[in-house]
C-alpha cells in the first residue's frame, strides 16, 4: 500500500489549503485513515481520522472546527480541508493508514502505513 500525500503549500494566515491522501495498492475499502503532523521542535501529533465508513471522524481539539476530514472510498482518496489557518498550524503534515479494521486509534503506532509528508507553512 502507498500513501501519496499532496496540496501543501504558504498561504496566510486565515486563508485555506486542502491535503489530499491518495492511496494505491490496497485491497478493500475497510481502512482507517488518520493525518498527523510535525512541527519543528515538537512531537508528532495527532490532527484528524476517519473510519472506514467515514461514520466517524475524529479531531484534536486544536483543529477542530476549522479542519474537515473527508473520504472517498471510489477515489481511494481522503481530504483534509483547513480553513481558518493559523501559523501554530505550520508543520509538516503526514497521512498513515491501518489496512482491514472497522476500528480506530489516534495512536500513530498502531497505524501501518505512512506517506511522505507535505508542507505546510502559515504566514502571519
Amino acid at each position: 500500500v502507498q500513501l501519496q500525500a499532496s496540496g501543501g503549500g504558504l498561504v496566510q494566515a486565515g486563508g485555506s489549503l486542502r491535503l489530499s491522501c491518495a492511496t494505491s495498492g490496497r485491497a478493500g475499502s475497510y481502512y482507517a485513515v488518520a493525518w498527523f503532523r510535525k512541527a519543528p521542535g515538537k512531537e508528532r501529533e495527532f490532527v484528524a481520522g476517519i473510519n472506514w465508513s467515514g461514520s466517524n471522524i475524529y479531531y484534536s481539539d486544536s483543529v477542530k472546527g476549522r479542519f474537515t476530514i473527508s473520504k472517498d472510498n471510489n477515489k481511494n482518496t481522503v481530504y483534509l480541508q483547513m480553513d481558518s489557518l493559523k501559523p501554530e498550524d505550520t508543520a509538516v503534515y503526514y497521512c498513515t493508514s491501518k489496512s482491514g479494521t472497522t476500528v480506530f486509534s489516534r495512536d500513530q503506532s498502531w497505524f501501518t502505513y505512512r506517506g511522505q509528508g507535505t508542507q505546510v507553512t502559515v504566514s502571519s
